[in-house]
């Protein structure tokens, strides 16, 4: 009977469904997404592994099955590009993943997004650097995501730069099968309150979508109880009504979920793509998300009208409502303070915590901020008084219906108090995982390294004709050892201009012919044991699998020492250094060109007329970015997934309040629009919504900080970091909240000018 209340009641009743199947579909899809990511994760890391060749290099001659492969990979406006030159030795050479035969010299394999790309506008320097015609595209089984721009040319003549530059010889492509990389107690903790902290907004937002149209469904329930029904049957019948826009919510979700999935092959989030086929849910999971959500619904609906008694003559609930009592809703952040604060220490260094207390504390916090919100909003309203018409209309509707209000916000409140908690977290473990890389940023920010096409001269000039170029400074340099093969020691080697060098070194006069001993650095035994006046040393020497160009060069008979600085890599030179005029031409096969380039700030695309003019000297050019901080590979891995599922509760969040905000102002559709009969200015009633939404949100955000700091220091306290509370961090989520209420608020008046017609005044 209460399905059919559900679907058959008339248009009141079917428009309160679908705003609840709404409500709940939208978070059904977030739980879809969520027990789907990591199936996509897993996807998207077994194309990369099939497809990678940074594993061990053929050391013996070319043969039937091998390939020769040189890494290309560039970065256009901020967006990287995998690049591999491919030629093929024999007629059984691996072919990658995604690629049905190989390119022929001059032509390129490119993946969809990057064709796309070429095809565009703005994309001329990018196309410069990869001078081959396209050929075809690579599989989706050869890409990461939809998304990645990558490519495979053609290529001839790679095996003459085997031994000096990226090019090694392969027989197979793919990872043999690894053990997984071990989180540590700290990032495991991390993992675990990022979970809590996203899905706990999903399930508030779910409770609240199944208690839409709550007072009618009460008057409802009422008049079957003058009928005769008796408590027990209507509770039945409110359930029954609850899990039939439950169910309606599981198959919006479904279908929301499956338009989402084929939309996401068209985002990018962070760098990260999937196609539709790798966001599929896990069927337990899934099973589980079906069962829960008509179950929260049931179990949500009951527990809300424990507090209200439906007599046959009415609903007691229109008469005021006794205050709500305290003590009961300080339990819930109590207890889940009782369970964590005596884990202080677990999770820190190789500590070891059982993960369940963990999730069990962090829920109960974040739901004592939805169980403390209506309490906290009802003790405030029923305090304020006088002030503008919109204010007291506004105060005087959350006095009459504080919990709804409340209800309205909690998403928002565990949000925030949770966005909180692991902004201190981020704050304080970063100093652990994110270093300083000791790179001079200021000197340089980029380095470009090409080996045996051209001289570090040459390079620079080409790099300064092709515009971008503030200053830079240029060198050649190699390994030089006392062996060609397998050398015990070896040390570097670097030949430039008397300007260059002594950007390297603290020269004490220099002039062309000059070479210099730099003893110094981590290596100065090795120094001082290969680097000896007069003996003949080896470039580039061979070691087992890395074949060199084993250069003999013979060195000057006057070797004075000088100090080593820092290069702009903070890495202190040592070895020789050496004037181009005192270094023997025959040798410069061993050498590869480095300069370090500064950029100019005011040339647009700075960097990339760099990389391009780069590209034109050698196709195999390096390029390396300099930067000021090295982050931990897991590290920011969580913090990119972080920010992917942030950005998807946001929108939940936003989605809710909208759907609640609608929902509100249906029901007091009558009220509306009287009180514009009676002639009161629209401008007075839509300010009274705005105060109405702001209200709430601004008590939550203040509940959600103390919660959220309470919580963030118990767990740093947990891996022993030092408490640190991120104030620009708090500021920032209130801001968001405060956005998000004036979205929502300019969204709802179509709907609000359209309820205060006088057509609203109808009734039947």
């Amino acid at each position: 009977m209460g399905a059919r209340f559900a679907v058959t009641g008339g248009r009141e009743s079917w428009v309160r469904t679908l705003l609840t199947g709404v409500g709940v579909g939208i978070g059904v899809t977030l739980l879809l997404l969520t027990t789907a990511i990591p199936n996509a994760l897993a996807e998207r890391s077994t194309r990369t592994d099939a497809r990678n060749d940074y594993i061990a290099a053929k050391t013996e001659g070319p043969a039937p099955n091998t390939l020769l492969l040189a890494s290309t990979d560039t970065t256009f406006r901020h967006q990287d590009v995998r690049g591999r030159l491919v030629e093929p030795e024999g007629p059984k050479a691996p072919l990658p993943p995604g690629v049905r035969a190989f390119p022929v010299p001059g032509e390129m394999l490119v993946s969809p997004a990057l064709k796309e790309l070429l095809d565009s506008g703005g994309s001329e320097r990018l196309r410069e650097r990869l001078p081959y015609r396209i050929g075809g595209t690579i599989g989706d089984e050869g890409l990461a995501g939809p998304h990645e721009l990558a490519y495979y040319a053609g290529a001839t003549g790679l095996e003459d730069r085997l031994g000096n530059g990226p090019v090694q010889r392969l027989d197979r492509f793919g990872t043999e099968e690894q053990e997984p990389e071990e989180l540590g107690p700290a990032l495991t903790l991390l993992i675990l309150i990022i979970f809590v902290v996203l899905l706990m907004p999903v399930g508030v937002f779910i409770a609240a979508a199944v208690r839409f149209g709550g007072e009618r469904r009460d008057r409802r329930l009422a008049a079957l109880r003058l009928m005769g029904a008796d408590g027990r049957t209507t509770r039945l019948i409110a359930s029954g009504e609850a899990v039939a826009g439950a169910v309606l919510g599981l198959v919006l979700g479904t279908v929301f979920f499956l338009i989402a999935r084929q939309l996401a092959s068209q985002i990018t989030l962070f760098d990260l793509s999937f196609f539709p086929q790798d966001l599929t849910p896990h069927p337990a999971l899934a099973a589980l998300v079906v069962l829960a959500v008509p179950g929260a619904a049931i179990a949500v609906t009951l527990l809300a009208l424990r507090g209200v008694v439906i007599e046959p003559l009415g609903v007691v609930r229109t008469a005021k409502p006794p205050r709500r009592r305290l003590w009961w809703r300080l339990l819930l952040p109590v207890a889940g303070l009782a369970l964590l604060l005596p884990m202080s220490g677990e999770a820190g260094g190789d500590g070891d915590f059982n993960e369940w207390v963990v999730v069990t504390g962090t829920v109960l916090l974040l739901v004592g901020v939805t169980a403390l919100l209506p309490w906290l909003v009802e003790a405030l309203v029923l305090r304020l008084g006088g002030g503008a018409l919109s204010w007291q209309l506004a105060v005087r509707r959350l006095q009459l219906s504080s919990g709804t209000a409340a209800r309205m916000v909690n998403g928002i409140a565990v949000a925030v108090a949770g966005a909180i908690a692991l902004q201190m977290m981020f704050t304080s473990l970063e100093g652990d995982y994110v270093q300083d890389s000791g790179q001079d940023t200021t000197r340089a920010q980029v380095r470009i390294d090409v080996d045996n096409s051209a001289s570090a001269r040459e390079l620079e000039r080409a790099l300064r004709a092709g515009g971008g170029v503030a200053d830079s400074l240029a060198f050649d340099t190699a390994t030089i050892a006392a062996k060609p093969r397998e050398p015990d020691t070896a040390t570097d080697i670097s030949v430039g201009s008397c300007a260059a060098l002594r950007q390297l070194a603290e020269l004490p006069s220099c002039h062309e012919g000059d070479a210099f001993l730099l003893p110094g650095g981590d290596y100065s035994e090795d120094t001082a044991e290969v680097a000896r006046p007069g003996r003949t040393v080896y470039l580039s020497p061979s070691y087992e699998g890395s074949p060199g160009a084993e250069a003999a060069w013979r060195l000057p008979a006057r070797l004075p020492t000088a100090k080593g600085l820092k290069d702009p890599l903070g890495m202190e030179t040592s070895g020789v250094l050496v004037t181009p005029s005192a270094f023997s031409e025959s040798a410069r096969k061993g050498l590869t060109a480095q300069v370090y380039v500064r950029l100019d700030k005011s040339t647009p695309d700075a960097v990339d007329r760099v990389r391009t003019s780069a590209a034109r000297v050698d196709p195999l050019a390096n390029e390396l970015t300099l930067v000021s901080e090295n982050e931990d590979r897991q590290f920011a891995a969580i913090r990119t997934g972080l920010l992917v599922g942030a950005s998807c509760v946001l929108m939940l969040i936003g989605a809710s309040l909208l759907i609640s905000q609608l929902e509100q102002l249906r029901e007091r559709r009558k009220l509306l629009s009287s009180l514009v009969a009676f002639g009161t200015r629209r401008r007075t009633l839509s300010l009274s919504v705005l105060w109405q939404t702001a209200l709430p949100v601004a008590l939550g955000v203040v509940l959600a900080s103390a919660v959220g700091i309470t919580l963030g220091a118990v767990l740093l306290k947990m891996v022993s970091a030092p408490v640190r509370v991120d104030w620009t961090g708090v500021a920032s989520m209130a801001g968001i909240a405060t956005a998000v209420v004036l979205a929502v608020t300019a969204l709802s008046m179509p709907a609000l000018l359209r309820l205060m017609r006088p057509e609203g005044l109808r009734t039947e």
